[in-house]
């Protein structure tokens, strides 16, 4: 079986690349690979490749930056979502694709499942929310998985930021009226892996057929609550840090404005997920845990 892995060098895809190896033959594409923005040059690749799944990890993921460069994100997140859905169903591939907690305005006071209505607050949201739609707008096959505060080993992130800054000051505010799940990029990998296998590869859907999922992993947490976690951590670790957990100081989203606004609850209720595929979304703390004893203190 042929798999088209794009976005190989992003957090999710480099840990995708591990996970979907014991399933086929995975052609991992990055972006000198293929301009996600040339509708041409994505049909080209799925036609000659002819692959049975196509698993996208790319998107465009600044979300502040998307609210100068909103035609950019439209284009990567919108618009190539909805290609590859269109060149999937003409070589009869199930397409696998991520979305985000950005879909929701965060106005709920409990976790979100996927039938909640959706109301996106700035360009990143929105142009997730229109690649959903763009990609089950075709008749073919596709899975939809929402995420919500990705970290990993691998590229920028929340933790690899906190880690820098800790080693920098010995004082610091980070947001605490903010609350969601800090989501492993290899659980999104493995859970990829687990639902492709027990949908043997997708045939088990049907033509027409859109699945859309919740994925984040379980024991939710402020922005600010987090930081402290990701500092102990690594002190008990052995990393050289400046700032102590208890120096982390909670300020509100007032107090740190910045140009898009966040979800105030970005908590997901994965329970169709784990119904579905029989799984049990665990706790991201191991996940932080391997990641700093991987990465050079």
């Amino acid at each position: 079986m042929k798999i088209l892995l794009l976005g190989k060098d992003g957090q999710v895809g480099w840990q995708l690349q591990r996970a979907l190896a014991p399933l086929g033959e995975v052609h991992a594409c990055g972006r000198a690979d293929c301009d996600m923005t040339d509708a041409a040059a994505i049909h080209a690749l799925v036609g000659a490749l002819g692959p049975a799944v196509i698993v996208n990890a790319t998107a465009y993921t600044a979300v502040d930056k998307a609210e100068s460069e909103p035609a950019l994100a439209e284009a990567i997140n919108t618009r190539a979502p909805g290609e590859l859905a269109a060149a999937a169903a003409a070589c009869g591939a199930l397409l696998v694709h991520y979305s985000t907690d950005y879909v929701f305005d965060g106005g709920k006071a409990t976790p979100y499942v996927e039938t909640d209505p959706v109301a996106p607050q700035g360009v990143y949201g929105r142009s997730k929310l229109a690649g959903e739609a763009a990609i089950q707008a075709v008749a073919g096959r596709s899975l939809i998985f929402r995420t919500s505060w990705v970290f990993g080993e691998h590229g920028g992130n929340f933790v690899r930021t906190i880690l820098r800054l800790a080693a920098q000051r010995d004082d610091l505010g980070v947001v605490a009226d903010q609350v969601g799940s800090p989501t492993p990029a290899a659980l999104i990998a493995d859970v990829t892996a687990a639902a492709l296998l027990r949908l043997a590869h997708g045939r088990r859907l049907e033509i027409g057929e859109n699945r859309l999922y919740h994925l984040a992993a379980a024991n939710p947490l402020s922005w600010c609550d987090f930081a402290r976690e990701i500092v102990a951590v690594a002190i008990a670790q052995g990393w050289a840090l400046r700032l102590a957990p208890a120096a982390i100081r909670a300020i509100t989203t007032a107090d740190y404005p910045t140009p898009a606004r966040r979800p105030a609850n970005s908590r997901l209720d994965c329970s169709r997920l784990e119904q579905d595929f029989g799984l049990s979304m665990p706790c991201w703390r191991p996940y932080l845990a391997r990641m700093l004893e991987r990465l050079p203190a």
